[in-house]
């Protein structure tokens, strides 16, 4: 009983919102019982700014912001390859919502920061642009945060090497850290299979 009503009431949710911001909803599904969108990062700002102010949504909060490369996805490669996606929650109505915005230049990916609307967000935009690269125009204090000041690269990419580009030691010469590329050779390793018959020697 309770997961139909938790239907009907996610259902009651898209239907408010495709009558909230129209065409310009690009996409939808219902997943698990929470409710998906896609939108155009050209509207980002105005259907936000509609989320969270119009009476019928009041999405007051933004519980979570993160990057996402697409770029080997199931296995294929994909172009464009980077998004972001939201998590708004609504504490009026009681329901959540999930936005996803493509950014579509692979080689420059940026967006609208949405730190105006939620302030809380400052250090997720952050992270993302630490991790995946991805610039939020209108960011008031865009810089690293997870990641030390000299760290090239962005490590949550999936063309990202896993050993990374530089490598840190302490130089006794120099009686100093020092950064220097990377010496590491990269190798591909393989797990080793255990045969639950052969498991500790048991024919």
């Amino acid at each position: 009983m309770s997961g139909s009503l938790t239907t009907i009431k996610t259902k009651k949710l898209l239907e408010t919102v495709v009558n909230l911001i129209g065409s310009d909803l690009k996409n939808h599904s219902i997943e698990h019982n929470q409710l998906n969108i896609e939108i155009d990062k050209e509207n980002l700002l105005k259907i936000m700014q509609l989320l969270k102010q119009d009476p019928s949504t009041l999405f007051d909060q933004c519980t979570d912001l993160c990057g996402v490369d697409y770029l080997t996805y199931k296995n294929e490669t994909h172009s464009p390859r980077f998004a972001v996606v939201y998590h708004l929650l609504s504490y009026t109505h009681n329901w959540r919502i999930r936005v996803k915005v493509v950014i579509k230049d692979d080689k420059f990916p940026m967006i609208d920061s949405v730190t105006e609307l939620w302030n809380g967000l400052n250090w997720f935009e952050r992270e993302a642009f630490d991790l995946f690269g991805i610039i939020f125009d209108g960011h008031p204090d865009l810089r690293r945060i997870l990641t030390d000041y000299g760290f090239i690269g962005h490590p949550f990419r999936k063309d990202f090497p896993i050993s990374g580009h530089m490598e840190v030691k302490y130089d006794h010469e120099e009686k100093r850290v020092i950064y220097q590329p990377v010496t590491i050779e990269p190798r591909e390793i393989t797990p080793r299979v255990i045969r639950e018959e052969n498991y500790c020697g048991r024919n």
